[in-house]
């Protein structure tokens, strides 16, 4: 089975780092759990990797603009990713789905670790997905995994490690 794993760009935290004024920004890792390593072919690579990065994306533009976390190296283990619209993969795989037609609730589920600048070691357990159909807004088909992930920046940001 293929292991995948996702860091923050190098570039931007050696920049950001090379600056006296500024803290030492965190470090985050993302790598994809078991259950959806397993929902990999399905997905499709392309669509599963780049919602890896956009959740370490989020996750250190939200901390770095907060001024949290500072230091820390967060590892996060993307466990469950649901697309509110058909990925590419899924359409190439069933060419009777509707691209624009077709919607589900969508949402991820993201656990892992956080180790403070001063080497404590916390928990992170966050999910969200929308509730009903009714529920689902705009037409990107990642629309609710990238509001899961918002929601954990901002929680992570507040100190709420560990939600629901």
């Amino acid at each position: 089975m293929r292991k995948l794993a996702f860091f923050a760009p190098l570039g931007a935290v050696v920049a950001l780092a090379a600056s006296p004024a500024l803290a030492e920004p965190p470090t985050i890792n993302v790598t994809l759990g078991n259950e959806l390593q397993a929902k990999v072919d399905e997905l499709g690579d392309r669509d599963v990797s780049e919602q890896a990065t956009r959740l370490v994306g989020v996750v250190q533009s939200t901390l770095i603009n907060r001024g949290a976390l500072d230091g820390a190296t967060i590892d996060l283990v993307l466990t469950d990713l649901k697309p509110n619209r058909p990925t590419f993969q899924q359409l190439v795989d069933r060419p009777g789905l509707d691209g624009t037609r077709s919607v589900s609730i969508g949402g991820a589920t993201i656990e892992g670790t956080i180790t403070t600048a001063e080497g404590q070691t916390l928990p992170v357990r966050y999910d969200w997905y929308s509730s009903n159909i009714a529920d689902v807004r705009g037409f990107g088909t990642w629309q609710d995994a990238d509001r899961a992930y918002r929601r954990l920046a901002v929680n992570l940001a507040d100190g709420r490690y560990v939600t629901r």
